[in-house]
């Protein structure tokens, strides 16, 4: 039998490949380069169009966590964001460009594992969607059509990359917040009060591509235009992207008042995200006012920052408890499109329905991790939010249980929460590891 996975993205990989390593023979739609979208480049598989990043490795963390399960459960893509790896502190940051080869590649080579080009406009049975949030319109709407539901929409915005050489390093310094990872992965470029108050001033009133169906669309909060974010009041960014606490100014032995940070895009670190710069800004705008940045005056943007519409379904009241067409057990939906937002949990999704429809075709029920967990947290939000208020989530520890009372008072407390994090950490690793051996 053959199974379909409709999108080569990071979860359409991560479910073919699970598929195929299970004995399943895989065909990939993937309607790329035949049918383009407003924010791919390539024709490869697995290309990244938003941040290089995967966040952070550290268990502490909850994007760390939830790659350490996706370890156990044998993700794919995960080695090889650690063979692409740019340095970026506790963050898992890749070479764009060398992750989506050494991917494709591999997927492409397996045995099992056909890529055929062209746009798919039926759902597939047995198959798996993970077309993301840039789902052909043809599809999106059989997917709804078929499921009954409504599909939300959103814009997503993307941080500009500018070039290395263009650069006043004499103006910034390399530092990583706190010291994590070698300690000065990003460069950072220190504000004055007065310089950030003008920077804020300035891109408060500047132009921005709008049009009327933008507006009528929420942002994600967890992704918003940094423009959005300085309209909220005039310390936002102060205490989001801009945060100065934890990089001392070598030159001065302080805290500037605010601080950009560039965050390496490439091995050879020839080119710099600004991170949380994502933007909505006209090009002739961004070189304006992003120019006001300490050190990058003459900055050479090698990407500007841009939007593209991302859709993603209202899981809730649409899909099945393991995400699947609640009219056929077969048919599995994965990655952005089903709500889940960031890399890691797109691919997360991926590994899950590829396994979980391997299990179908055998005969077994689906594997879903207890909500004690990362990945079983993720899922159970996607099963019982509110359909009426259902927005994209990432990773974070208000997805899993809370603690038993008694291991709530033994670490609760305002000056104990490192303490009742490492106590969720160990929990959802020990549950993990049972709901495994349990299989």
């Amino acid at each position: 039998m053959i199974v379909t996975v409709v999108g080569g993205g990071l979860a359409g990989c991560e479910a073919a490949w699970a598929l195929a390593e299970r004995g399943a023979s895989v065909v990939i739609r993937e309607m790329r380069p035949l049918v383009p979208t407003a924010a791919h480049h390539s024709d490869r598989l697995a290309e990244l169009v938003c941040s290089n990043s995967f966040k952070s490795t550290e268990l502490s963390n909850a994007h760390g966590l939830l790659k350490a399960e996706l370890m156990q459960l044998g993700s794919l893509l995960l080695p090889i964001a650690e063979q692409a790896r740019v340095p970026a502190g506790a963050a898992l940051a890749v070479d764009r460009e060398v992750f989506s080869s050494l991917v494709h590649e591999r997927v492409a080579s397996h045995p099992r594992i056909t890529v055929e080009r062209g746009e798919v406009t039926e759902l597939p049975s047995p198959g798996v969607i993970a077309t993301g949030p840039l789902t052909s319109d043809a599809l999106a709407a059989s997917i709804t059509r078929r499921l009954g539901g409504t599909a939300l929409a959103f814009y997503d915005a993307i941080a500009p990359i500018v070039s290395s050489e263009s650069l006043d390093h004499e103006r910034l310094y390399a530092m990583s917040r706190y010291g994590k990872g070698d300690g000065d992965d990003y460069l950072n470029a220190p504000m004055t009060r007065e310089e950030y108050e003008a920077f804020i001033a300035a891109l408060t009133l500047a132009d921005q591509f709008t049009a009327h169906e933008f507006d009528q669309v929420p942002y994600f909060e967890g992704c918003l235009p940094v423009e959005e974010m300085a309209r909220r009041g005039p310390e936002t960014l102060r205490f989001g992207p801009m945060k100065p606490v934890g990089l001392p100014d070598p030159r001065t032995g302080r805290d500037p008042y605010a601080v950009v940070q560039l965050r390496r895009e490439d091995r050879s670190a020839q080119m710099w995200n600004l991170v949380g710069f994502q933007t909505r800004l006209r090009i002739p705008e961004q070189k304006r006012v992003f120019g006001m940045i300490p050190g990058l005056g003459n900055a050479e943007f090698l990407r500007f920052g841009s939007i593209h519409r991302n859709a993603y379904l209202n899981s809730p009241a649409s899909l099945g408890p393991a995400l699947t067409a609640r009219d056929d057990e077969r048919l599995f939906f994965a990655g952005q499109l089903t709500g889940v937002e960031g890399y890691t949990e797109s691919l997360g999704t991926g590994l899950l329905a590829g396994i979980n429809l391997a299990r179908r075709l055998e005969g077994k029920p689906v594997w879903v991790p207890p909500s004690t967990t990362m990945l079983g947290g993720l899922y159970r939000y996607l099963r019982e939010a509110d359909p009426k208020h259902f927005q994209p989530m990432n990773a974070n520890y208000g997805l899993l249980d809370p603690l038993d009372e008694s291991v709530a008072r033994r670490v609760g407390g305002r000056s104990r929460k490192d303490a009742k994090k490492e106590a969720l950490v160990a929990r959802a690793r020990k549950d993990f590891d049972a709901w495994l051996q349990a299989q």
